[in-house]
């Protein structure tokens, strides 16, 4: 799959508009991850050296109430990432507090050779989710080439990431192209054996990517949510853990006696989902009706541990228990730290995922680190993928 990238284009003097994707976390407004500003850095680097005049656009969570339609413009402003960009790309940002109107366009007129234009949430307008075309032929009239160094939203017919591309010259981003180049390989030239490790929620995608990759691997490693997902539905009691209901059907499609599938065999259970809950470690099968399943137990770690040892690649997707609370992350930090040691090509995807590696000092150690988490299952289960197949058409 071969994606036009921004090198191939001419863009001095010219205003390139670059979809991003910052909807990094915050809390109590700091920003606590800014692994997604920093990873498309050499690109904005690369547009700046060659006397682009850069204009950055992207979405920050979900401001606009679904019961109200009201927009909440002060904790969504993309203000205060616009000064984390300027720190991290070490390069003046200026900020405009719309994304489209008079405003923006005089603030894009102004733009000079090599300096950089933030604009302000996509998401302020219903328009950008609905991929509504005049909606995205504004945001085109602000340049004169299109980038899309976004493939964490590249799953979804947005107009800043499919619609725009019918108004502009429009390439793959630098860090989007490599994404698409491994994982594509991941998934039709893996090196043998082959694990796949999934665990958290989105079960629904990640039983499609199970079963597109279910002949070609050689072993399933399943935690969390899904996990819970599998054990109810083999019969095994799960007390009162959570399971999506809607994705019954699909585990029919599946064998689940299959050797290479690998279940939880010891879990840690506590009444409630705290800090400060009680917590014990249960054989699979002896969880009590009152109890929920937040993590996986000593001996299943050292289970995974061992399968994925023995492999040559590793593709890995979302924590293997509730790994937001320290008391139910043991499972998903140890077995980071297993397969950071290991010697296989490994691919991890997923916020909660790239945190726990951020957290342990082990980024470094993957060999590939996705910024997509719903985008990376999706590309690997086969389903569109709207913002990519724009840019093959082009």
């Amino acid at each position: 799959m071969r994606l036009r990238t921004i090198d191939k284009a001419d863009v001095r003097n010219k205003k390139v508009l670059v979809r991003v994707d910052f909807n990094v976390f915050v809390e109590d407004g700091k920003i606590e991850d800014d692994f997604r500003i920093r990873r498309v850095v050499p690109t904005l680097k690369y547009l700046v050296k060659n006397k682009a005049k850069v204009i950055v656009m992207a979405h920050f969570a979900r401001p606009i109430d679904e019961k109200t339609g009201a927009i909440d413009k002060v904790n969504f402003s993309m203000k205060n990432i616009a000064r984390r960009l300027a720190k991290d790309i070490g390069h003046k940002v200026v900020f405009v507090s719309d994304c489209v109107g008079e405003k923006v366009q005089r603030a894009s007129i102004k733009l000079k050779s090599g300096e950089i234009l933030m604009l302000e949430n996509l998401r302020f307008h219903p328009e950008e989710e609905k991929n509504d075309e005049v909606f995205a032929s504004r945001l085109a009239s602000l340049a004169d080439i299109y980038v899309n160094e976004a493939f964490s939203v590249s799953h979804r017919a947005h107009a800043s990431v499919s619609a725009i591309t019918r108004f502009l010259p429009s390439y793959a981003g630098f860090v989007l192209a490599e994404e698409v180049k491994i994982l594509h390989h991941t998934y039709h030239k893996p090196k043998l054996p082959l694990v796949i490790v999934m665990g958290g929620a989105k079960v629904e995608t990640k039983l499609k990517l199970i079963q597109r990759f279910f002949d070609k691997s050689d072993d399933i490693l399943l935690g969390g949510l899904i996990a819970n997902q599998v054990l109810k539905a083999k019969g095994v009691g799960i007390g009162k853990s959570k399971i999506d209901p809607t994705v019954s059907v699909t585990l029919k499609d599946l064998d689940w006696t299959s050797p290479k599938l690998h279940l939880p065999v010891d879990v840690v259970v506590a009444k409630e989902i705290s800090p400060d809950a009680w917590v014990k470690r249960v054989g699979v099968g002896k969880v009590e009706d009152d109890e929920l399943i937040l993590d996986i137990g000593a001996d299943t770690v050292e289970l995974f541990s061992s399968v994925a040892g023995k492999a040559k690649t590793i593709i890995w997707n979302g924590p293997l228990g509730y790994s937001e609370l320290p008391n139910f992350a043991v499972g998903t930090d140890s077995f980071a730290k297993a397969i950071a040691r290991g010697k296989a090509f490994r691919v991890v995807g997923g916020g909660e995922s790239i945190a726990a590696l951020d957290k342990l000092g082990l980024y470094d150690k993957i060999d590939f680190v996705s910024t997509g988490g719903g985008a990376m299952l999706e590309f690997l289960a086969g389903e569109p993928m709207p913002g990519i197949e724009a840019l093959i058409r082009k």
